[in-house]
């Protein structure tokens, strides 16, 4: 398939024209092997079938990819219209499994296939069109629109690993094998395993922002670290070597197991790898598309529970500390078999890239130094849960790429699969999932004595969201009240005879006002944020009850602090609030009927507030009140000078905020008393601090 073997583009050299040209091609190939892809479906049904209780079924990721472009290139401000707002906010935010997550597929009313099909067609032509015409220099850096571009596609390539996962889980019957995604057809006995030296030296982890390839923010930064001397297994794990597991009870005797492994394995009552299938005497894998007998030389594809209690196993069998590798280990055998970078590769050095086959291939295929399948064939599991680099930033255009893991649950994957390309088969690449999760992957385990360090990350150190866990839980400052609290405060002292149902907190950051409400007598409250690294936050306090974050005190110094809802009092209403990530401009349809929108310091940092304004209406309930707080300041940085409410001049004459969101509310609202001033405090050092404040308006819907 013509599509299928291509390399992610080099983007600091070169001939700015041909350069257009190659990232044209890269973006045409990425959407026809995504929608060759979706080909194995076998009926329109089968797009809304739910292959994984955790996961949207396969509609959503059919039409995610390419609303992905859209939402993405409107915050970078590349586009200024929509094609389909509806679909760019029901197909935006997939699903990480976390608790907070909402998978009630009753808030779904899913379009056709051939409506989504439509969709992409129309989403195709416009990034066509900017890739055709878009000026271009460079290098292309993380502030160029064209990494947009770069991250639409690539972006586009992850969800053929995570689709044909979710295909590969679907029942046979719901999918068709097809030439274009013909499997590996060799089989036979896998040679037997045997650990082989590794010797010890430096890794150093992390790209600069000049780095030629396209990255993921948790890529860039600084790692450095002394590798001990380990062992690792000249191959990786096959079907015959773990069927040894399976045939000793290895998933029946706890003791193989760790804590959260037996409570996975007793959950699902697991007897053996998830695509292993018992067929009488015998056994069958099932592929992504067919189901055939179990090839004993292919690695075995498990999670990182059942990958970790085969490790357990293997050691007490031989007396040996065996075990996953560190990703510092694994990246130090893949520096010692010198293998090149994808885009600078002639050909995979492995089965990857999509340049062999669309299914695993027997283990002792491609040899590289002493071992076999350092990439490709399947991911490979690894003992650290992925933490940020020293250095690390958040893209501000995909701030919740990486942050959402950084929880010590996610644990890196390393090396690719069949179906890696673009950047995840890049040597920098780092992707993690939770433990529990199925990918293509499975693991080749090491021995070593050498302790394992977990990055344990327990303090949120991201700079604003530190400042906001501080502004909205900790102590006041100059003697000023904690404004998210005096603002909910106000709220329900407007509402004291109105109806308490429902509220919403739009822009919630990290949660304070949405419990104050809760406690203030709403029976439900629902706090909404377009940043994930206040979201995740929020969630966390919901579920957990505590925070812990880091404060800078002078140049290095920091000080360490922990928030908590019982010492405020708000522990007993936690099960009122619920917190989602969702963008105030293209509200899902779901979010309605509202007796309170609380939209606090909010409107100057939207990128379209005359639009919030011109719909928040539909979201109220009759006779609804909509809260509005900010400090009026207005910069090109998020809102267009054409979008500012005020803050500019009109014929020469001053036009101020309130002016503007009287014009705005007016077709639907009625000011209520007159406006309010509510200072606020923002601790930035031992010494500085910003004082703020807001001009809070309330409108009543007529």
């Amino acid at each position: 398939m013509e599509t299928r073997a291509t390399k992610t583009i080099i983007l600091h050299e070169g001939d700015p024209e041909q350069k257009r040209a190659e990232i044209l091609d890269y973006f045409h190939k990425t959407f026809d092997i995504d929608e060759k892809l979706y080909d194995t479906l076998k009926y329109d049904d089968t797009f809304y079938l739910r292959a994984d209780r955790l996961r949207h079924p396969l509609i959503f990721y059919f039409g995610h990819t390419a609303t992905f472009f859209i939402n993405k290139l409107t915050i970078a401000r590349v586009i200024e219209q929509r094609i389909n707002p509806k679909y760019e906010s029901m197909f935006a935010v997939g699903v990480d499994e976390m608790s907070w997550d909402d998978l009630d597929e009753r808030h779904y009313d899913w379009p056709t296939r051939q409506q989504v099909k439509a969709y992409r067609d129309q989403a195709r032509e416009l990034v066509d069109g900017l890739i055709r015409k878009l000026p271009l220099s460079l290098p292309i850096n993380w502030e160029s629109p064209w990494w947009g571009i770069m991250m639409g596609i690539e972006h586009e390539r992850i969800h053929l690993e995570t689709s044909s996962v979710l295909i590969r889980q679907l029942p046979i019957d719901q999918v068709v094998q097809l030439p274009e995604w013909e499997i590996c057809r060799e089989a036979g006995e896998p040679p037997a395993n045997r650990l082989l030296p590794v010797a010890g030296g430096k890794v150093v982890l992390g790209k600069q922002r000049n780095h030629p390839l396209y990255g993921w923010d948790n890529e860039y930064g600084l790692h450095e670290a002394e590798v001990a001397g380990f062992k690792a297994a000249e191959y990786l794990v096959s079907n015959r070597e773990f069927l040894a597991f399976v045939e000793a009870g290895g998933y029946l005797e706890r003791q193989w197991w760790t804590e959260e492994g037996w409570h996975w394995r007793e959950f699902k009552q697991a007897e053996q790898p998830l695509f292993w299938i018992r067929n009488g005497a015998g056994w069958q894998l099932r592929t992504m598309a067919s189901v055939i007998d179990l090839p004993w030389n292919w690695p075995v594809e498990v999670n990182y529970l059942e990958a970790k209690a085969f490790c357990n196993w293997k050691s007490a069998q031989t007396g040996l500390p065996v075990r996953l590798p560190t990703e510092d280990e694994w990246n130090r055998l893949r520096d010692l078999c010198a293998i090149p970078d994808q885009p600078y590769w002639q050909q995979a050095p492995g089965n990857i890239n999509l340049e062999q086959w669309a299914s695993s291939c027997p283990i002792d295929r491609f040899k590289t130094g002493d071992f076999y399948d350092v990439l490709g064939n399947v991911w490979q599991w690894t003992e650290t849960p992925i933490y940020p680099f020293h250095g690390f930033e958040i893209h501000p255009w995909y701030d919740d790429f990486s942050t959402p893991t950084f929880d010590t649950r996610h644990n890196l994957i390393k090396g690719g699969s069949w179906i890696s390309t673009g950047n995840e088969a890049t040597r920098d690449s780092r992707y993690a999932f939770r433990r529990h999760f199925f990918q293509h992957a499975g693991f080749r385990y090491v021995e070593s004595a050498a302790p394992i360090e977990i990055h344990q990350d327990q303090y949120e150190t991201d700079t604003l969201a530190a400042q906001y866990c501080d502004a909205h839980y900790g102590p006041e400052h100059f003697g000023v009240p904690n404004f998210p609290a005096t603002v909910a405060a106000i709220c329900l002292e407007l509402l004291a005879d109105r109806p308490k149902a429902h509220a919403l907190d739009l822009g919630c950051a990290v949660g304070r006002a949405s419990f104050e409400l809760a406690r203030g007598g709403f029976s439900r409250v629902t706090g909404l944020d377009f940043s994930t690294r206040f979201f995740r936050l929020a969630a966390r306090m919901q579920e957990e009850g505590y925070l812990r974050y880091e404060l800078p005190e002078e140049g290095d110094v920091v000080s360490f602090h922990e928030i908590d809802l019982a010492a405020l009092g708000l522990a007993g209403i936690r099960e009122q609030v619920d917190f989602y990530q969702a963008d105030a401009c293209n509200l899902p349809e779901k979010f309605t009927g509202y007796d309170l929108v609380l939209a606090a310091n909010l409107i100057d940092r939207l990128y379209s507030p005359r639009k919030f304004l011109a719909t928040i209406h539909e979201r109220l309930n009759p006779g609804g009140l909509l809260v509005i707080t900010s400090p009026c300041t207005w910069l090109e940085e998020y809102t267009k000078k054409e979008e500012w409410l005020g803050g500019y001049r009109d014929s020469g004459e001053p036009v101020w905020t309130l002016d503007g969101l009287k014009e705005a509310l007016a077709p639907h609202f009625s000011l209520l008393g007159a406006p309010r001033d509510v200072p606020f405090v923002i601790r930035e050092t031992r010494r500085k601090f910003q004082h703020s404040i807001a001009e809070l308006t309330a409108w009543q819907l007529r």
